[in-house]
């Protein structure tokens, strides 16, 4: 299952569930982002010719995250651009999320660990700007 969070028509994130499954090569985002998220199922003996990959000059303007939650239970609360809150995902165990735009913030329900992906370098202090989520009254949508 392939969940899309989306504010205004602009996609927020993209989550795919853990009972997804489509054999083949299966991209999730357009050749336009600056991270590209596929899910990938071969058969036993299946070949993958042997590449590098070209140096190319990219631009990026924004950060964007994947995160692959490998055990445990968080909530991610979405936000627009304008630090408004809009709905919040409860993902699990086996569960990734591409974060492409808008505000996010999290809650650890259980015990969890995930892996994080995300273009470099990192930028203090101009990479991220915080803000507070105090009044915000939470919609978990399933």
């Amino acid at each position: 299952m392939i969940e899309y969070i989306k504010y205004k028509g602009e996609i927020l994130a993209i989550i795919i569930r853990k009972d997804f499954h489509k054999p083949g090569f299966h991209f999730f985002t357009p050749n336009g982002y600056s991270q590209q998220l596929a899910s990938i199922s071969l058969p036993k003996n299946h070949t993958i010719s042997p590449h590098v990959h070209n140096p190319v000059k990219r631009s990026v303007k924004n950060t964007l995250e994947v995160l692959f939650i490998k055990k445990g239970k968080l909530r991610i609360d979405f936000y627009s651009n304008e630090q408004i809150y809009l709905e919040s995902k409860v993902l699990r165990r086996d569960e990734v999320i591409l974060l492409i735009s808008g505000g996010h913030g999290f809650k650890i329900i259980d015990d969890v660990q995930f892996i994080e992906v995300k273009q470099g370098p990192y930028v203090e202090g101009k990479d991220k700007t915080r803000f507070s989520a105090s009044s915000v009254k939470i919609k978990i949508k399933p």
